[in-house]
């Protein structure tokens, strides 16, 4: 084994991991698949890892943001499929509320959506983002109160007023 080995306790990364690729590509295959990658290709280049550098979860998900950007189907792709899969028992508030905060993040540019993936699919702090973005933690946190803004005012704007209604009326 490695002294510091980053993936000596896998259990906690592999959620944190997927929830950032899902959050980006949607649940199911497609985010499994791409978790998976990740793991693999982190236990190839483990030796590689520098602590140093960051945590192993930003480690890991910059090894994910590779391999999204390597040929992931964007979020705007799968919103309809989202739309389709919200998972059973769930609220109707609930599924509602998810449903109308993923369409109006599918609205947002591609570095928004990427940063609140990060902020609450990876559930990095803004250091941590820092690191993953090779930038500095007041333009990440600046960054991203910026695109919860702009997310807000979409969201208060009504852009998903019409989603509301038209899932509403599914369920």
């Amino acid at each position: 084994m490695f002294a510091r080995d980053p993936l000596a306790d896998p259990e906690p990364l592999i959620g944190r991991v997927y929830a950032y690729v899902a959050y980006r590509v949607g649940d199911g295959p497609d985010a499994e698949d791409i978790t998976s990658d990740t793991f693999e290709r982190a236990l190839r280049y483990r030796a590689s890892y520098d602590p140093a550098r960051g945590d192993a979860v930003s480690w890991l998900i910059g090894i994910a943001r590779r391999q999204i950007a390597a040929g992931a189907a964007p979020i705007e792709a799968n919103v309809d499929q989202r739309l389709e899969s919200a998972a059973p028992g769930d609220v109707e508030e609930d599924a509602i509320r998810r449903l109308t905060i993923t369409a109006a993040t599918a609205g947002l540019d591609e570095g928004d959506r990427e940063l609140i993936a990060l902020r609450y699919g990876a559930d990095l702090t803004a250091r941590q983002i820092a690191v993953v973005l090779e930038r500095r933690t007041n333009a990440v946190e600046v960054a991203l109160h910026r695109a919860l803004g702009r997310l807000r005012t979409r969201l208060e704007a009504g852009d998903g007023a019409e989603l509301r209604q038209s899932t509403r009326a599914e369920l």
